[in-house]
């Protein structure tokens, strides 16, 4: 199974080890950021799944970073990490999109398990979902494929039906295509055409008899990206 990746925003160099060694122990890959500025690009850039983010940091402060983060990616899991304990700020953390709010100090019994709830109820954990009901048919994605009433079938690549639960994991939402690229491919937008995710789209589109020039399941959300339709059931 594929380690899952945390970005480590923390300014205190002794603070950010002991995050690091806590959760290497924990089976984690980490990234890391010791500025405001080096945090809020690496957040907004790179492929990880989870953020750990202090809010006292030399240039944008942890809400700065926190704002951005929900505003180009909505879905992402964040963690605060701060000294300030106040219900003021804890309640400020929660209100601005935070999933948690952990004060320091803590242990690294107490972050692992925190850690772990965050990303047990992620909404970004789309390989949860294993069948897509749309109306013409079933998508099986644990079997990789889609079935046809008539008893006909599509065989699906890993890749798209990784694509087909994202985009079912957050109904109602346009997802970017640097989203997808970042979430379903695990790669930096900057380093790969966006083609790509059009080119898995319109193979879906075939695979699911969904006319490209007026799809009703894969919808292509103008300047924003690829939604899933109203209509279609998921279930795990």
């Amino acid at each position: 199974m594929e380690k899952k990746r945390i970005l480590v925003v923390e300014d205190d160099r002794a603070i950010r080890q002991g995050l690091v060694d806590a959760l290497d122990f924990g089976g984690y890959e980490t990234l890391t950021a010791a500025t405001g500025q080096e945090g809020m690009a690496t957040a907004l850039r790179a492929a990880f799944d989870l953020l750990l983010l202090d809010l006292i940091l030399p240039g944008p402060s942890g809400f700065e970073i926190l704002a951005a983060v929900r505003q180009h990616r909505p879905t992402l899991p964040v963690i605060i990490l701060s000294a300030r304990g106040e219900e003021s700020d804890r309640v400020r953390g929660l209100r601005e999109g935070a999933d948690d709010y952990v004060v320091k100090p803590f242990s690294a019994r107490e972050l692992l398990a925190r850690v772990e709830a965050v990303l047990r109820r992620s909404p970004e954990r789309a390989n949860a979902l294993t069948r897509l009901d749309f109306g013409g048919g079933t998508a099986d994605l644990s079997r990789f494929e889609i079935r046809y009433p008539d008893g006909s079938r599509e065989e699906l690549s890993e890749r798209e039906a990784e694509l087909l639960g994202y985009l079912a994991a957050n109904p109602g939402r346009a997802i970017s295509r640097d989203e997808l690229l970042l979430r379903v491919w695990r790669l930096d937008p900057r380093n790969i055409e966006t083609r790509t995710i059009d080119m898995h789209i319109a193979n879906l589109r075939t695979k699911l008899r969904d006319n490209p020039e007026e799809p009703r399941i894969l919808l292509t959300v103008r300047g924003k990206g690829y939604m899933i339709a109203e209509g279609v059931a998921a279930a795990n």
